[in-house]
């Protein structure tokens, strides 16, 4: 079907119709550069009708219909109005001015969970929004708003105890009112992340009724069980009684929400929550579960009492060290990906989400997602629309986005190109041509609507195309010079193995570096999101400052390096670079494995869940040409198993195991057992340090400890080790089964 937008109409008669009609005919000027006429008279040209309708039960529910020239939206109030004039803008092509609607959208809509949206905070912690102007919010809540968000997270300050930052343009509280303001103005639903900063209850109390008595709307308030505040659980109730008596008297139909996320300093925190909410504290009305949880979703269904229902808080925007690493269930991120996007890059991951979410769903009456700017911006919209219509299509939802967004580009090309960011995760970069065709695909999109150089949206998808390409290039390129300088070294020529190592970039690399850059700059511009530290304000390297990152070693060419200069000093020169290149090399019947080098899929044992990888890969404090890849994945947990074989019969082995060197003094239940018989038990990490080991191979913070494995342990050359410490648990990166002690 066509619309002539010389000719449309938009019909609406009451104040809140006539609101929906001027943010609809803003969109059809967006995208057409025509005005279309509002009218409260009937028209017999191509209209859209804006109707209200009290007989809707619902105010997140509209009606849709079709007929002849004329579109009706109907629903209850202005909420509805905008969802259903957004989901027409979603199933529209638009070209020269002309609308094609690709199908016929007329219907019924309700969503399937009544609590959809995403966290907004206004600080300086974030990678975008504190760069923000009020229009740039009320912009931003119109997009969550397209896909069906109903509520919007805020942070509330007190004054004098902020950390504002010269980004900002807003004093924090000022900001807080316009922001409930311009919400109540969408109907969009207002929940503040309070956490419980002050010792002071009486304190507490003061500072939370001055926030509440100042906020034109306010519907939930969420104070976190942790992450900050640990509280004990009878306290946090305590507190949570006392706050909701303030809430209600401001905001009567307010509802608060504390969260089950457990202080890392009480592993039994949890069980007493369940054990306090049992005792039916008053204020109560749900809770929230997240980072840092206490129990997994079903535990927590199954303990908590039935009255109290789960609100999901999702973190869609960090990737590694959280909740819901890349790969979730696998933690198999690549190294190099890792080392050079780090924690809180840009992150379209549409389909893992969708999986996250199906797995949540069941336990949950909606969510609002964690997020710290627009990295996460197709992550935003993939959640929401999950939360309104459960079985939609990953790909539906991103043709939606492209046409919504990309108007007047092939939502085709788009929403193909979108999943392969996606793909470029997938195992070693060196080895997935994909990156390079995702790359590929954006580049033409762009040739082909150059007016797209000014949209963020997709700016920031060719950023992270460029990116990622990047990280390939430079591996495969730095690769073969490693190669190459290996055979040199061998030879003992180090002046040689020096010089091809520090080859500068060919041009295919370094252009792409500048256009990195170039885009960086562009983002900052567009919509504030702050890439770098230095130049664009970011909090720190970890907080989306990919600049900071990208260009951090992901191969050992700075290793190397730094041992040829370290060996420079050495009597045994030579020989001593030939055991570093042979640093990981074993014998045919014994074994080497690196977390970051080989993952877990070949440990042939799922290791228990909730386990934590702490990356070293992207910390510029410590990949800084010391460490070797190798050591850029510590496994972190209470226990670690894997099922190996192919030792040799009637003989000792060593096992080697190289830890973060942070034994913790308390421990005295640090266990290795390999195929049921303990080999040690005792203190952390027992055993006997292998210290050349640790001089010559590893930097000062890691240590390498040597347990004996008897012949008799073994069972047909099979062997199923288990490590464990039950009190602080341990960080292993990498060990080595040897027939013989370790000699460097």
């Amino acid at each position: 079907m066509f619309f002539d937008f010389t000719s449309l109409e938009i019909f609406a008669e009451s104040q809140t119709e006539k609101k929906a009609a001027l943010l609809f005919a803003d969109e059809i000027k967006l995208r057409t550069a025509i005005s279309p006429r509002i009218t409260d008279k009937s028209s017999a040209f191509p209209c859209v009708r804006f109707v209200e309708n009290k007989e809707i039960a619902d105010k997140d529910c509209f009606v849709l219909s079709l007929n002849e020239n004329t579109l009706t939206i109907e629903a209850v109030g202005i909420r509805g109005l905008i969802y259903g004039y957004a989901y027409f803008l979603r199933k529209i092509r638009v070209k020269n001015s002309k609308i094609t609607l690709i199908k016929d959208i007329s219907g019924s809509y309700s969503p399937d969970k009544k609590i959809r949206g995403h966290q907004l905070g206004y600080r300086q912690l974030n990678n975008t929004y504190d760069k923000w102007s009020y229009e740039q919010y009320r912009r931003y809540y119109l997009d969550i708003m397209y896909f069906g968000s109903n509520i919007c997270e805020h942070i509330p300050y007190e004054k004098g105890v902020s950390d504002k930052n010269e980004l900002m343009l807003y004093d924090e509280e000022e900001f807080l009112i316009k922001a409930s303001e311009m919400a109540d103005e969408l109907d969009l639903d207002v929940s503040l992340w309070y956490p419980n900063s002050e010792d002071d209850i009486e304190k507490a109390k003061r500072s939370r009724e001055a926030v509440f008595s100042s906020l034109p709307r306010l519907n939930v308030m969420f104070p976190p069980g942790s992450d900050p505040g640990s509280l004990p659980p009878d306290e946090l109730a305590r507190r949570c009684t006392e706050f909701s008596k303030i809430l209600k008297k401001y905001h009567p139909d307010a509802t608060l929400w504390p969260s089950a996320q457990q202080p890392h300093n009480d592993p039994l925190w949890g069980t007493k929550l369940i054990d306090v909410l049992k005792t039916n504290p008053d204020g109560i009305d749900g809770i929230i579960t997240g980072p840092n949880r206490a129990f997994d979703i079903d535990t927590l269904r199954r303990l908590l009492p039935a009255k109290y229902p789960i609100r999901l808080y999702p973190d869609i925007t960090h990737n590694v060290r959280c909740e819901y690493p890349v790969h979730f269930e696998t933690d198999d991120w690549h190294y190099a990906l890792t080392t050079a996007l780090s924690r809180e890059c840009i992150n379209p991951r549409p389909a893992e989400y969708r999986t996250i979410h199906k797995l949540t769903e069941r336990y949950v009456v909606g969510s609002v997602s964690y997020s710290e700017g627009v990295n996460d911006d197709i992550n935003k919209a993939v959640w929401a629309d999950l939360d309104f219509f459960p079985e939609v299509p990953v790909r539906e939802t991103l043709l939606d986005y492209s046409r919504l967004f990309f108007f007047g580009a092939d939502e085709e090309k788009i929403a193909d190109a979108v999943l392969g960011l996606e793909k470029n995760w997938e195992g070693a970069p060196e080895n997935n041509p994909q990156i390079e065709n995702t790359l590929k695909s954006f580049e033409e999109i762009l040739s082909e609507n150059p007016e797209l150089s000014e949209n963020w949206r997709f700016v920031m998808c060719l950023f992270r195309a460029r990116c990622d390409a990047f990280v390939r290039r430079k591996i495969l390129f730095e690769n073969a010079l490693i190669e190459d300088a290996s055979y040199y070294i061998r030879k003992g020529n180090t002046d040689r193995a020096k010089e091809i190592l520090g080859a500068e970039f060919p041009e295919s690399i370094a252009k792409i570096r500048k256009l990195i850059d170039g885009d960086a700059k562009t983002l900052f511009d567009l919509i504030g999101i702050q890439l770098e530290v230095e130049r664009y304000r970011a909090m720190s390297w970890e907080r989306g400052a990919t600049l900071d990152t990208i260009d951090l070693p992901v191969t050992d060419r700075a290793w190397l390096l730094n041992k040829i200069e370290e060996a420079e000093n050495r009597d045994d020169k030579n020989a001593f670079l030939v055991r570093v290149l042979d640093r990981n090399k074993v014998e045919k019947d014994e074994y080497y494995f690196s977390l970051a080098l080989d993952g877990f899929s070949v440990l042939g044992e799922k290791q228990t869940p909730d386990f934590y990888m702490d990356f070293q890969g992207d910390r510029p404090d410590k990949n800084n040409g010391t460490l070797p890849v190798c050591l850029f994945k510590l496994f972190d947990h209470f226990t670690f198993r894997c099922k190996l074989a192919g030792f040799s019969a009637d003989t000792d082995y060593t096992l080697m195991i190289t830890y973060k060197n942070s034994p913790n003094e308390k421990a005295t239940n640090h266990k290795i057992t390999v195929n049921g018989h303990t080999i040690y038990k005792g203190a952390q990490f027992g055993g006997e340090r292998n210290t050349d080991f640790e001089r010559d191979m590893l930097p000062d913070d890691f240590a390498a400890v040597m347990y004996t494995v008897p012949a008799e342990v073994f069972v047909n050359g099979c062997a199923r080790i288990e490590i464990s410490e039950p009190l602080s648990g341990f960080e292993i990166a990498e060990f080595r089964i040897t027939k013989k002690p370790y000699t460097v």
